[in-house]
């Protein structure tokens, strides 16, 4: 009982990208005095964009790094507790809820999941390496890095053929680099790519290798599966791979509802399906994952259980 009334908190956020400190600084500003529990990656998924150009507020962009850090000195203004730690056990079983991180046991009146999602990789050695110096799993987030370049998509669902169709706005040239024979998208937008002259579609193909100088990315080897060949596209300055999200949910799952595809369910006030359990971000938005609305259902969150703990 004394290690609980010690380590009683009124709200527990587990992640601090831009869902969870933006839900800290709410938090924080209401005087709830929430503790963050930010794991191996405090500032999210951000920190491996070189630049941020879509989030109002700073005209000449800035790089990841920079917000994330940025948000984190924000954060810490409104009494909020940063634990760099990671979560470990989180138990669902009796009220307060408890946090076992490697350090620590929180007990929680309420918790904010904000935990986010990684890009599915392809599993390349050097992938990690380039990511974020010709690498990328964003074209909303980077493309605009490409004008008048040569770009490649990798992928064949609507994510990818929407990223192709977006990246022609600002490259020269996009190939569209898929390991089936057809696009598994939608019918309008695999018509769509294959009818846009700055398109090359590349279907059969898979990424071998990713090639690389001192300054970054260089070019990509591909190997086409029906001719059993290796071609090299040495023009490829970057590579935009969307080949799906993976939720962090692994310590959530048979604890909270999930889709189909692992993310929390929520609810319009971003509830989960347990009294004082909330999530936000990547987490649970399967569609848009952006840096914007993550922040948003973050201080949604913290707005509605704000509401919850002064019923």
């Amino acid at each position: 009982m004394e290690e609980t009334e010690k380590n009683l908190k009124e709200v527990v956020i587990i992640g601090a990208g831009p869902a969870g400190l933006t839900a800290a600084i709410y938090s924080g500003r209401s005087g709830h005095k929430p503790v963050v529990i930010g794991g191996e990656q405090p500032g999210g998924q951000i920190i491996n964009s070189s630049t941020l150009d879509n989030f109002p507020g700073f005209p000449e962009g800035l790089s990841g790094p920079d917000f994330g850090q940025k948000m984190i000195e924000q954060a810490s203004r409104f009494e909020v507790e940063l634990d760099f730690d990671i979560v470990e056990e989180v138990d669902f079983s009796e009220r307060p809820y408890r946090v076992d991180t490697t350090l620590e046991s929180y007990y929680a009146k309420t918790i904010i999941i904000a935990t986010g999602a990684k890009p599915r990789q392809l599993g390349l050695p050097n992938e990690n390496k380039l990511t974020g110096n010709g690498v990328s799993y964003c074209a909303t987030c980077d493309g605009a890095l490409y004008r008048d370049k040569v770009v490649a998509v990798v992928g064949g669902g609507d994510v990818a053929l929407e990223e192709a169709d977006f990246l022609t706005r600002f490259a020269s040239k996009v190939y569209l680099i898929h390991r089936r024979d057809e696009f598994r998208g939608s019918e309008i937008l695999s018509r769509r790519v294959r009818e846009n002259p700055d398109i090359v579609c590349l279907c059969s193909n898979e990424v071998e290798e990713l090639l690389e100088d001192k300054n970054g990315l260089s070019g990509i080897r591909i190997f086409d599966k029906k001719k059993g060949k290796t071609d090299v596209l040495d023009d490829v300055d970057g590579i935009f791979i969307a080949i799906g999200y993976i939720p962090n949910n692994s310590l959530f799952k048979e604890k909270l509802k999930l889709n189909d595809a692992g993310y929390i369910i929520t609810n319009d006030k971003q509830e989960t399906n347990l009294p004082g359990v909330y999530a936000a971000g990547d987490i649970q938005d399967q569609r848009y994952q952006q840096v914007i609305t993550a922040a948003a259902s973050g201080a949604k969150a913290a707005m509605e259980l704000d509401a919850y703990l002064n019923e």
